[in-house]
């Protein structure tokens, strides 16, 4: 029984010990063993391929050209357009620009249509039929051929099994046994035939396959020369639109690419003035230019800050490259916020961090006059950009604090809040230059401080910023600011009211006979009251709603005082005679009367000092009596 079981162990194991052809690679020749690697790996590139490249097709696999088209996204661009076109003006350049754009998008959607449909024919059917017919035929018939292959192994085994019996008992049961060895010899022979056969197969579809492989490389090869092809025509199309486009433009005048918004804030000095081909920045001259018109009167310039919308708005504009900033006159803290962010942005400090320690070593000095010879061999060390917008930004601060008794701001004012802006230091750099960034702000507050004050001592010369003088020194318009009086009490009859000095000058003064006023109050002396009345000129409607009137002053005599209960006759009379003080108009336009206003209703007196109907109705004779308008009741009351 085990010798049985062993020898059944050694049959299913004979056909792979030493020296038994179990493998389809045995069978091949040597130049044949390279495409039997190939197939597989050539199989699994086209599937792979081919399914990438479906899905970068932008529309369904179909042979008609028009579905093609409906389902395009540039197609539907190009419609869009066309509808969006039917709205404008046949004679405006968007239009034209829009039709323009409406035929490039259906040339472009119609190439990308061919493109598609020749890639699925030249390309995408041929890989996809390489991969799931002719390659896996290869495959199978080299999976049946190993299978055969292991049938025939098995049944030559066994006849050989059998024979080996035989010969071991030649005495043994030769009737059952011949039977036995003929059917497996029958069974080795048919299995061999097939055997051949399919390695015939196999071997004939290796060579097929080894006679296309240059044509699988061409398939590849298609798929680059039909996407150039596409891009080369979509490249003419998109070409010919612009230059056309470009013709257009030229015609009427305008520019079709704009230059880039990012030359102003951010932007190195010297980039800046080449792409705008000026010696002075367009944000230093355009704001300086504005501030000098109508800034200077302005209190805290460059120290209180603007709106921060109407701050963003105007570096937008400058960041287009706008030199026009009219429009902004009634806001110079803007203008000048605007100034101070394009010179902190600025990559290089406007000084430069290379002469950081030249500034610092300069503004150490104690002697006035050496100090200044120091500044003077700094400045020459500057690049000319930065030397001579430097020199136009100085001048402009003179004559800023030329009017520091109206906007408060000196030239230490002026450098506490500009020289941060102006000069720094670089993060990184030698201990030294970070132990005198550690005392900087003071000493390079100092440095601006003293170029402020001998300006016209280390800058040489006088600077044209095309702003007529009288425009510098005037006041500020009243259309353009509040006309505010600036008086520390309310004036008095014996009192002039004070001078208005600064942006407040258009105010006009009182005259001394117009402070006070005799009012005549019927029974008794006339009463001198304080007054604010004078010929004040009438205001044009669009003035008046901006200009603050001066408030109505009060009466400087305090008003009598009414006793309460009955009185005799002289006390009624004089109570009769006395009237309230009225407020006064400032001017004519405010719609206040200038006439007192009537006596409240009193009661007819007798001679015995009895009121009418004092006997009549006892009720009504502890009554109150009423009183006059501003009146004050006494303290008894």
């Amino acid at each position: 029984m085990i010798q049985r079981q062993l020898n059944r162990m050694r049959q299913q194991l004979a056909p792979h010990g030493p020296g038994r052809s179990q493998d389809v690679t045995d069978l091949l020749t040597e130049d044949l063993l390279p495409a039997d690697q190939q197939v597989d790996i050539m199989k699994r590139t086209a599937h792979l391929v081919g399914k990438r490249l479906a899905n970068c097709m932008q529309s369904p696999a179909s042979s008609d050209m028009e579905k093609k088209l409906k389902k395009l996204a540039l197609m539907s661009l190009s419609l869009a357009m066309a509808d969006c076109m039917k709205e404008i003006d046949s004679e405006s350049s968007l239009r034209r620009t829009l039709e323009m754009g409406c035929c490039v998008e259906g040339s472009l959607a119609q190439a990308l249509a061919e493109y598609e449909m020749n890639m699925e024919r030249d390309v995408l059917q041929p890989l996809s039929k390489l991969s799931e017919e002719e390659l896996p035929i290869i495959v199978k018939h080299r999976k049946q051929l190993q299978k055969l292959l292991v049938d025939w192994n098995n049944a030559r085994t066994r006849l050989l099994q059998v024979q080996k019996n035989m010969s071991n008992n030649p005495g043994g049961s030769s009737v059952v046994t011949a039977p036995k060895l003929e059917s497996l010899k029958e069974e080795e022979e048919e299995l061999k035939r097939r055997l051949d056969q399919s390695k015939d197969d196999y071997l004939s579809d290796l060579y097929q396959f080894i006679s296309k492989e240059s044509e699988y490389e061409n398939y590849f090869v298609r798929l680059l020369e039909l996407q150039a092809e596409y891009h080369r025509k979509s490249l003419a199309h998109l070409t010919e639109a612009l230059g056309e486009l470009s013709d257009t433009f030229k015609e009427s005048g305008q520019v079709l690419v704009k230059q880039p918004s990012a030359d102003v804030y951010g932007v190195s000095l010297t980039t800046h003035l080449s792409r705008f081909h000026c010696e002075i920045a367009v944000p230093i001259s355009a704001c300086v230019k504005l501030l000098l018109m109508y800034g200077m009167h302005e209190e805290g310039l460059f120290r209180l800050a603007a709106g921060a919308s109407v701050l963003k708005k105007l570096k937008a504009r400058l960041d287009a490259g706008a030199s026009d900033l009219g429009e902004f006159r009634s806001e110079p803290h803007a203008v000048a916020g605007a100034l101070k962010s394009y010179l902190r942005e600025l990559p290089e400090p406007l000084m430069t961090s290379e002469l950081f320690s030249d500034w610092m070593k300069a503004a150490s000095i104690k002697e006035a006059e050496k100090r200044q010879e120091s500044y003077k061999e700094v400045l020459q060390k500057l690049p000319d950009e930065n030397y001579n917008n430097l020199r136009y930004l100085m001048k402009f601060l003179v004559k800023l604090a030329e009017q520091q008794e109206v906007n408060k701001m000196t030239p230490s004012n002026i450098a506490i809040v500009l020289g941060p802006n102006l000069l720094w230091a670089h993060s990184e750099g030698s201990p030294s230059i970070v132990d005198m960034a550690s005392a900087s702000p003071i000493l390079v507050v100092n440095v601006v401080e003293g170029l402020i004050s001998c300006a016209d001592d280390v800058f040489p010369g006088v600077v044209d910023f095309g702003v007529p003088e009288y425009a510098v020194n005037a006041p500020a318009s009243p259309e353009l600011s509040e006309v505010t009086p600036r008086t520390e009490h309310a004036p008095t009859a014996s009192s002039p009211p004070p001078a208005v000095s600064g942006r407040d000058a258009d105010v006009p003064s009182v005259p001394p006979e117009a402070t006070t006023k005799k009012v005549a109050v019927k029974g008794s002396p006339l009463i001198e009251v304080g007054s604010n009345t004078w010929n004040q000129p009438e205001l044009s409607p669009a003035t008046s709603g901006r200009v603050k009137r001066l408030a109505p002053q009060r009466p400087s005599v305090p008003p009598p005082v009414q006793p309460r209960g009955p009185a005799n006759n002289e006390t009624s009379d004089d109570l009769q005679s006395l009237r309230p003080i009225p407020r006064r108009n400032v001017g004519g336009s405010l719609k206040v009367p200038n006439m007192p206003p009537p006596n409240p209703p009193q009661l007819a007196m007798h001679p015995d000092g009895k009121s009418d109907g004092g006997d009549t109705d006892p009720s009504m004779r502890n009554a109150p009596q009423p009183l006059p308008r501003n009146r004050i009741q006494s303290a008894d009351n």
